[in-house]
Parts: C-alpha cells; structure tokens; sequence
C-alpha cells in the first residue's frame, strides 16, 4: 500500500530576491556574480605575504628585529579581515517595491503629472525632498519600482538600488555603499600600509644579503632567494602606485562628505555651485560620520522565511494479516462474496414489506399484477 505523506520545504527570501547576486552559507553571505578578480584579489596578498613571511621575515628577524614579522601579521590579518566584511556583507541593497506597492506609486504619479497627450514624452518622475535648507532630487528606478532615497543609485552590475551608492568594485566582488564603505575604506588603507611596509623591508634585505655575501655569509641563500625577492618587489611597486592613489582620493572624499559617484557625476561641484548639504563644514566631524557614525542594519532580511512549500511524496507500506483486513464470516460455504460486508438493513421503518417501501419524493411504479386488475 502506497501512501501520500506531505513535507514542508522551508523557503528563505534570500533565494527569491532579484537582482544578480550569489548567497552563499544559507544567505550570509552576499556577493556578486562576478567574482573572477576577486579571487585574483586574494591571490596576489595571499602569495605577497607567504613568500614574505616564508623567507624575508625569518632573516630580518634574525638580522634586525623579531617585531618584523609580528606587525607585519598585524597588517595582514586586518587587511584580510576587512576585505572579506566588505565582500560577504550587504552594501545597503534597497527592497524593490512590491506589486500593489508599485501600482499605488503608479497612481500617485498619474495623479501628480496628469493625462500626457499621445506623442509627447511624459515628465520626468522626480520628488523634490529638503535636507538642510537645500532641495534634493528624489529619482525614480523603473527597474526597482521605488523612488530612490537620497544617495542611493541603482548598480548596474548587481541590479539593485544601494543606499549611499560610492561605487561597484570588481577587486572585491561588491558593491561599496552605506554598509560595507568604512570596511572599504580600513581595507585600502591597511593593504597601502602593508603593501609600503613589504616593499620597503625587501629592499632591505637585499642590502642586508648584499652585504652578507660579500662577507661570505649566507651566499648560497641569497642566490637562491633573490628571484622570488624581486618578483614580491615588482608585485608591490606596481601596487603601490594604485592602492596608495585610491586611499588618498577616498580619504579625500570622507573628510568631504562625498562619494565617487557624486564626484564623478559633479553633483556638487557642477554648473550651480550647488554646496554639499550633507557636509558638515568640518573635516573631524565628516570622518567622524562616515567612518565611525552607527551601522544600519540591513533592510533585506536575507534569512527571513518566506513561505513553505509543500512536496508529496510515496512511501510504500507492509500490507497488514488478512485476519485484519477480512471480516470474520460463520461457518459455512465460502462464495466470492464473502469478503463483501453488507450493510444491515436500516430499522428506521417499523414495517418492511417485501416491496421496496416509496421514500419521499419518489412516484409508485404499477407492477404487472395492478395492471392486470385495472383491466
């Protein structure tokens, strides 16, 4: 016997959130798709900092001092953390607008701007919003449904509206934006100090091997050493020029108050002279604000549950003893309808007759006897 049991299948938001994302340990951890140069990334600071610590740090300890190696381990280890809380966290991704949401947006809009005639190009979907004594523009995302709070763009790459949008960076496989910004910024900052700090302690320790040798001394080792020494000098000079341009550009942007897309885009800075109204005036109190303000939480609720999907499945059962399963029937003949329970007759009528009695309703059917007497 086959019977029909019913399972409940847990369904996270995580899983039907639009947008082009990877999640990955049960909605955790969020990503973008492209994560090729991310991995290159992580390539280039893991071999770096092996090659150094393998062999560099172990003669400059010896040689110079053994706080060599331990605060280059400070480096590396806060370089690493902050850009896997900048890759794995959400930037400030904005929920898209849900459909009676979206056509409630739709009938105020309709409302506000009026019948377009047919031909002419609707109006522009804009909300004026005032911070500071300045009018601010509140753009609508026809992709999100929503109009955008102010800061905030839509990534074309990611394919979602990001609060305090800065900008989509492919070295870490996300978008920088309201949540992750300051993580990106101790990221940039402490891999430009740890890329300084190596490239430096190389040089000097081929001086150091230079001198050594010409004294005899560990000769062998430093011939043998000295092609992967200029390979992790050549990885960190052209890395220094990069990492340490990018970490001065943003620290000039936080003691401003800005970000990249409102620098590129010349929001404040363009044709109008139009000052910035989220600047405080003050470079502390601006660094203060974006590198130390409170962290929002996240308005997408990856891990929330969002419905139960039910899936039937068959499972095959042991059939039971016959004795269960047949009525237990008197002695006597056994006939192919021994197995068949009829059912007693129903005493709700005192008295049976051998014809079938008319329930109500029901119109009598003359027999063959009645008709004959009629005649």
């Amino acid at each position: 016997m086959s019977v029909m049991v019913a399972r409940k299948k847990v369904v996270r938001k995580w899983e039907k959130l639009p947008g082009r994302n990877t999640f990955c340990c049960d909605g955790r951890i969020m990503m973008a798709r492209q994560k090729g140069i991310f991995y290159l990334t992580l390539f280039l600071i893991l071999g770096t900092c092996a090659l150094f610590f393998a062999f560099e740090c172990r003669y400059l300890a010896v040689q110079l001092s053994p706080a060599i190696p331990v605060f280059a381990a400070v480096l590396f280890l806060f370089a690493m953390a902050t850009l896997l809380r900048t890759s794995f966290s959400d930037p400030g991704v904005i929920p898209r607008a849900l459909p009676d949401e979206a056509a409630f947006i739709e009938m105020e809009i309709e409302a506000t701007n009026g019948t377009v005639p047919q031909g002419q190009r609707p109006p522009p979907r804009i909300k004026n919003f005032q911070i500071n004594n300045q009018i601010v523009k509140l753009k609508y995302c026809y992709t999100c449904k929503i109009f955008r709070p102010p800061r905030a763009s839509h990534c074309s790459i990611c394919d979602n509206c990001v609060e305090r949008f800065d900008h989509h960076c492919p070295w870490v496989g996300n978008c920088v934006g309201k949540r992750n910004y300051r993580y990106f910024y101790l990221f940039i900052l402490s891999l430009s100090l740890l890329t300084i700090y190596i490239f430096t302690f190389n040089i000097v320790y081929v001086a150091l091997s230079d001198d050594t040798a010409g004294l005899g001394l560990f000769s062998g080792r430093s011939r043998s050493l000295t092609v992967l020494t200029v390979l992790e000098v050549l990885i960190c000079f052209f890395t220094l020029w990069s990492v340490v341009g990018l970490t001065g550009f943003h620290t000039f942007l936080v003691a401003l108050n800005q970000t990249t897309n409102e620098d590129i885009k010349g929001s404040w800075t363009g044709k109008n002279r139009v000052q910035n109204p989220y600047s405080h005036g003050n470079i502390v109190k601006n660094c203060c604000e974006v590198l130390c303000g409170p962290l929002p939480p996240s308005v997408l609720d990856r891990r929330g549950i969002l419905q139960q999907e039910e899936s039937t499945s068959q499972e095959e059962s042991c059939p039971r003893a016959s004795s269960a399963q047949e009525p237990t029937v008197a002695q006597g003949p056994v006939t192919a309808f021994s197995s068949l329970q009829v059912p007693a007759p129903s005493l709700g009528n005192a008295e049976m007759p051998e014809e079938k009695q008319l329930t109500s309703g029901e119109l009598p059917v003359p027999t063959q006897d009645s008709g004959q007497a009629e005649h």
